[in-house]
């Protein structure tokens, strides 16, 4: 199906001639996932932040919009101004790196769910009427290894990449009647602010942004970014001996990898 440069075959969807939104383009995966479109040849780009201002424009294709996710207002905004896209990346995340009962932040796990979970959900219900009008499209969300389980030094992060795991499968259901494809990706650490200082293997923010806009050229629905990830998910089935174990002894020795707050 064609509609203003866009061309859906067999579930996937041509990214050339694209117009599509970028949630958190300003910096690390966000402006990666730009960079990955424009090469693509999409047509125009809606890189939003929640300081419009701080995204760089370095080519005439890209939209600089202002967009907080937590923010109803915005979004039902963006999607006015940006109504013929045919593509919605959810990228904006926050991290804060606390658990539940030893709280660094108390405010944490309220904060985390309203971006990660109810700033997607806002998004996706905002803009799913434009991607129908624009042929269907597709919706990607970008969730995390930690999707598939609890690091307790970062539990209400995974709790709230859980859910949104749970929100994107349901999208996927909900949106299919419309010919929407919705793409959830799975990563570890990125390459990225959000990751700084974390002394393990990381994947660059590229490759996860190539490795996602393959699956929607593609029509894959989950992309599974690198090799801990993909353990990961396989280990699920036996988590409370092949994951959890481990996790008590770090947690027992204060092991935290984590000695940064950030957002993508």
């Amino acid at each position: 199906m064609k509609n203003g440069g866009l061309v859906s075959n067999a579930g996937g969807v041509a990214l050339d001639g694209v117009r599509g939104l970028v949630t958190g383009a300003n910096r690390g995966l966000g402006r990666a996932f730009v960079d990955e479109l424009l090469e693509r040849g999409a047509c125009i780009v809606y890189a939003a932040a929640r300081n419009a201002d701080s995204v760089a424009v370095d080519d005439d294709r890209i939209v600089p919009v202002t967009l907080d996710v937590t923010n109803a207002a915005d979004v039902e905004a963006a999607a006015a101004a940006c109504g013929d896209s045919a593509l919605v990346i959810n990228n904006a995340g926050l991290m804060l790196q606390s658990p539940f009962i030893s709280v660094r932040n108390e405010d944490a796990a309220r904060r985390e769910m309203e971006t990660n979970y109810f700033g997607t959900l806002e998004v996706a219900r905002r803009f799913a009427p434009v991607l129908a009008a624009n042929g269907g499209g597709a919706l990607v969300n970008m969730l995390s290894i930690v999707s598939f389980y609890a690091v307790p030094f970062n539990a209400s992060y995974c709790a709230s990449k859980a859910a949104q795991w749970a929100l994107t499968n349901a999208l996927r259901i909900e949106l299919n009647g419309q010919g929407t494809l919705v793409v959830g990706v799975h990563a570890g650490f990125i390459d990225t602010d959000m990751a700084n200082g974390v002394d393990q293997p990381k994947v660059a923010p590229r490759d996860v942004a190539r490795q996602a806009l393959d699956a929607v050229e593609a029509g894959i629905p989950e992309v599974l970014a690198d090799a801990e990830t993909r353990w990961v998910k396989r280990a699920v089935p036996d988590d409370q001996t092949l994951l959890y174990p481990d996790l008590q002894r770090s947690w027992d020795a204060g092991l935290s990898p984590w000695n940064n707050t950030g957002s993508r």
